[in-house]
């Protein structure tokens, strides 16, 4: 069906692997007219519906961050970002900033990406900044908060030029063992997440909803 009424949708993190999939799924769905993307280095690769902002996260030096829908697709790891500091900007600072400046110029639905086990109250770092990230969130009283929280991903980073063989081997075990884990706790393709936030942006949702791991298997 095709909409009427033509939004414009912002990635935050378009050249990861969640959003790299993603950015090529909005520019191709009639639900929007223009994707914004907010990069610090040019993509390599282009779309007439596809806008480049060059944007420094810890300088955003006024500008006016204008979208319907904005999508946070921005995460590290500790080993990349070197420091527990780094890892919060990256994952907790930098999506919470942008969030209010759209938030301020309009924006009604945000829609992030956080990580099975994110909890407030975790005794692990990584889950605990996941859990103040989507608090933090929710006190913004978007109209329309979608949270996302996927197991390990499953995809080629590759493209992205990363190397993770923690995560290979992890990989590896989940493919072999699938069957013996429960849903919740297997391994999730990356285009499966790209689909929910598309398909689940486009529902009229209103409020906080949490979609975990084995719900966004369906997709």
């Amino acid at each position: 069906m095709t909409l009427s009424v033509q939004k414009t949708a912002l990635v935050l993190g378009a050249t990861g692997l969640i959003g790299n999939l993603l950015t090529h799924q909005l520019v191709n769905s009639p639900a929007y007219s223009m994707v914004k993307v907010l990069v610090r280095n040019p993509l390599t690769w282009q779309h007439p519906h596809l806008q480049e902002i060059s944007f420094e996260f810890d300088h955003p030096n006024g500008l006016i961050i204008q979208a319907d829908d904005i999508f946070c697709c921005l995460g590290t790891t500790m080993k990349k970002a070197g420091s527990k500091e780094a890892f919060q900007k990256v994952d907790y600072q930098y999506p919470l900033t942008v969030a209010q400046m759209g938030l301020t110029n309009g924006a009604k639905q945000f829609a992030i990406v956080t990580s099975m086990g994110a909890d407030t109250e975790s005794s692990f770092f990584y889950n605990r900044v996941k859990g103040e990230v989507e608090r933090d969130l929710a006190a913004l009283n978007y109209p329309t908060l979608l949270i996302f929280r996927p197991s390990l991903l499953l995809g080629n980073r590759a493209e992205q030029g990363e190397n993770r063989l923690g995560e290979r081997l992890a990989e590896g075990a989940m493919r072999l063992f699938k069957p013996l884990i429960p849903a919740k706790y297997r391994a999730i393709e990356a285009s499966k997440v790209a689909n929910a936030m598309l398909s689940t942006a486009q529902q009229g949702m209103t409020g906080k909803t949490v979609f975990e791991s084995d719900v966004l298997q369906s997709f």
